[in-house]
């Protein structure tokens, strides 16, 4: 008879096959009250589950965040469908699954839903909630569930247990009252577990199976959560992210724009184009400070290259390719195997490692028409990229010494909350397990020696090698993966990079992938949402302008604004003939740091009155003092 093993160690015997939710009742009626599924021997299932046998279990329950939140979702997912075929009878079900921050699901109706059938639907998911409909398991015959679901006219349901359920197999199902749907589960023990911490947000068209091909059905979006709470704050954040969008304020601010001429890839404006070279500025000083060698390679390379770096397998279809005298181009979707060829001109000894080269690589990228976000996804963009060429003994500290810059790197940017993950090595990959093992054991003595926490990501690394990634947080809390440090054991070796070791054999050097911005114009939309457009100092386009009330000072405006550019600072003076609180409220919506204000009195003073941007009334300044002010927050970087 089973014993059963709880995280604590402590141990339950049972006579005869137990629950989960037994389980749970024989420890306490709060935890069969709050049991929401159950780990068994580390797989999730139902509180239903029965063991017939030893095993592990532990109780998952709200606290448990991340599996209570899939479980929800999944769940919410499934009360919607019920809701809308309670509504809407006739109307089909396909797919539906839980999506980061919430669910979906895709419906076949001849009408279409309105944003009205929104708040009725989701209304209808507040009353089955109450309804506190035990959810139950049941398995089929493969085809007496085909028969079931065709009998209701749910062909959709009819073609998924064709594709995914093996012949011979059975069909797992799970009920809500009279509403079923084929799913593998697991799902909360009623629907009353759900609570009221979900909404739906929005309508949209999707493909059956997303093959353009197929029937267009119509997709519901909801959001899940643990309570109201935490629903009311992700609301919010969405508010605000609305509010943030870098789309709109890269319009709003002049920075940049987007049209269908050259879908995926930005159009610079002046005023953008001042944060994308300070940006770039940034970088090239850590280069400098981090001992590195800016280079530059072609933008389109012949096929055999990318054959014999492996991309071309992998990536052909991400391609933008030509064909010129009877040879096959592409156009670089990344970097290195062009900087590989950079390390293979002239011999190369162990004393010239490590090797550290850096480009601002231009590179483009076939991605999906419907994945394309602004900056956040495009196909043309720049990669703040490097490559490290070293020892196997040379790779921790390199590695050591990478981290170093990448967190001083965010740390400028006004990123502090930094999570860090350490991916390893996947099923599919190149090179030896000594290898790996190397690589690996680096990266998390790297990580350890300076009591960096990470989170470890098994079968997570690329195919030549394991990496580091690093994902930072915004001010609304929103999560960015952008740095990555990786181990490469398999394409230098592919395009022939070798050195000279210490006792004369030829030896392959381990390349380090690195990029810390990672796409530059996906860094600069994080920093505009992060910022609000309220960008610091160092980085505003526009850092000071000079505004005066009447012709009189216009002279001193001049000679303000000439001295102002002079120290270097990015200064304008606005002389048009306007009320001064219209040129104030213009340049304020404009995100300028500084409005420095001029009338008789500061002509007479030879003064200025400063303003900041968010109304603030700094009082009078000495230009000098001013100036003294400013130095101090571009040069400190203050945010």
């Amino acid at each position: 008879m089973p014993l059963i093993t709880l995280p604590d160690g402590s141990q339950r015997p049972f006579d005869q096959p137990i629950s989960v939710h037994e389980v749970a009742a024989s420890i306490g009626p709060g935890l069969a009250k709050a049991a929401l599924a159950g780990r068994v021997d580390g797989r999730l299932v139902d509180t239903s589950y029965v063991m017939d046998a030893d095993a592990e279990l532990a109780i998952i329950t709200s606290r448990d965040e991340a599996v209570a939140l899939e479980l929800m979702r999944h769940d919410a997912a499934h009360v919607m469908a019920q809701a809308v075929q309670e509504l809407y009878p006739g109307t089909q079900v396909t797919i539906g699954p839980a999506i980061e921050n919430g669910f979906y699901y895709d419906f076949a109706r001849d009408e279409p839903f309105t944003p009205a059938d929104l708040e009725r639907i989701e209304a209808r998911m507040h009353e089955i909630v109450k309804r506190d409909l035990p959810i139950v398991r049941e398995v089929l015959d493969r085809e007496a569930a085909k028969q079931m679901f065709g009998e209701l006219g749910e062909h959709y349901k009819v073609e998924i247990i064709n594709d995914i359920i093996p012949e011979g197999e059975e069909v797992s199902i799970y009920r809500q009252g009279d509403w079923f749907d084929v799913c593998r589960g697991p799902h909360l023990p009623s629907t009353g577990k759900l609570g009221n911490g979900f909404k739906l947000t929005k309508l949209a068209g999707a493909y059956w199976r997303g093959d353009s091909s197929n029937a267009m059905l119509q997709r519901v979006y909801g959001t899940a959560w643990r309570d109201k709470k935490e629903l009311k704050a992700y609301l919010h954040r969405l508010e605000e992210a609305e509010k943030r969008d870098h789309r709109r304020l890269g319009k709003q601010l002049d920075l940049f724009h987007f049209q269908d001429e050259a879908p995926g890839m930005a159009f610079w404006h002046a005023k953008g184009r001042v944060i994308y070279r300070l940006a770039e500025a940034y970088m090239r000083e850590k280069l400098q400070e981090y001992g590195y060698e800016e280079v530059e390679t072609p933008q389109v390379l012949d096929r055999s290259l990318w054959e014999r770096s492996g991309h071309w397998e992998k990536f052909a279809d991400d391609m933008f390719t030509t064909h010129l005298d009877d040879r096959d181009y592409a156009i670089k979707p990344m970097n290195c195997p062009g900087h590989i060829q950079l390390y293979n001109q002239g011999l190369k000894s162990y004393r010239d490692l490590p090797l550290r080269i850096a480009e601002f690589g231009v590179v483009h990228r076939n991605e999906p028409s419907g994945t394309l976000h602004g900056l956040m996804r495009a196909r043309r963009f720049t990669q703040d990229d490097a490559h490290v060429f070293c020892t196997e003994a040379q790779l921790q500290p390199e590695v050591a010494t990478l981290i170093d810059m990448v967190f001083e790197t965010y740390r400028d940017f006004g990123f502090t909350e930094i999570d860090l993950a350490l991916s390893l090595r996947p099923e599919k990959r190149v090179g030896s397990d000594e290898l790996w093992d190397k690589g690996e054991a680096a990266l998390a003595q790297s990580l350890t020696d300076k009591g960096l926490e990470y989170k470890v990501k098994p079968g997570e690394g690329a195919f030549y090698g394991p990496k580091i990634e690093f994902t930072l947080h915004d001010s609304i809390g929103r999560a960015w993966q952008c740095g990555t440090i990786q181990v490469d054991f398999s394409m230098p070796g592919r395009l022939g990079a070798h050195y000279i070791a210490e006792d004369n054999s030829k030896q392959t050097p381990v390349m380090i992938h690195r990029a810390i911005l990672g796409s530059v114009e996906r860094f600069i939309g994080i920093l505009i949402e992060h910022y609000a457009g309220l960008l610091p100092v160092w980085l505003s386009p526009v850092q000071v302008v000079v505004l005066n009330i009447t012709d009189r000072q216009a002279d001193f405006v001049r000679e303000v604004t000439k001295t102002l550019r002079d120290k270097g600072f990015r200064a304008e003076m606005d002389l048009r003939n306007e009320k001064i609180g219209f040129k104030i409220r213009e340049h304020t919506l404009q995100r300028v740091p500084y409005l420095l204000v001029i009338g008789d009195r500061e002509v007479e003073t030879r003064s200025i009155a400063a303003r900041d941007r968010h109304g603030q009334d700094l009082g009078t300044f000495e230009l000098g003092a001013f100036i003294d002010r400013l130095t101090e927050e571009v040069t400190n970087r203050i945010h």
